[in-house]
């Protein structure tokens, strides 16, 4: 398990309803790998705090990560590690909230995309985009 320590959620301008949230609570990442080494599966919790409304948000996802020797590298800390592209993890969202004007989240199937960001000085950032599945 790793701890969330910190990150945002802010929607595209034109999704409603629009939330531009931070984390709220120290959030858990419960990370397990696959017995073949291959890949990785997430189970992570958090609340979110929209800023502009003062609400709440828990946001639950699950999802799967291909363990490339890109991310390999990350994971060992070489030196050479670099950033990963989208496309390596995938994710679905799913978000509990007390207030109506956010309750439209509770009713979305939400899919995501990750990927890991590297910078020298700083703790690893993953960074996700998320889409509402529409029919």
């Amino acid at each position: 398990m790793d701890p969330m320590t910190g990150g945002t959620a802010v929607s595209h301008p034109d999704f409603n309803p629009s939330i531009d949230t931070i984390l709220d609570s120290r959030g858990n990442d419960y990370i397990r790998t696959d017995p073949d080494g291959k890949h990785m599966r997430l189970d992570a919790h958090t609340v979110l705090m929209d800023k502009n409304l003062g609400s709440s948000v828990y946001a639950h996802y699950t999802g799967v990560i291909e363990i490339t020797p890109a991310l390999g590298a990350i994971l060992s800390e070489k030196e050479d590690a670099k950033s990963t592209e989208f496309g390596d993890s995938f994710v679905h969202f799913t978000f509990e909230t007390g207030d109506e004007k956010l309750k439209a989240l509770e009713n979305g199937v939400f899919v995501g995309a990750g990927r890991f960001i590297v910078e020298k000085g700083r703790p690893l950032t993953v960074e996700y985009r998320v889409s509402k599945v529409v029919m």
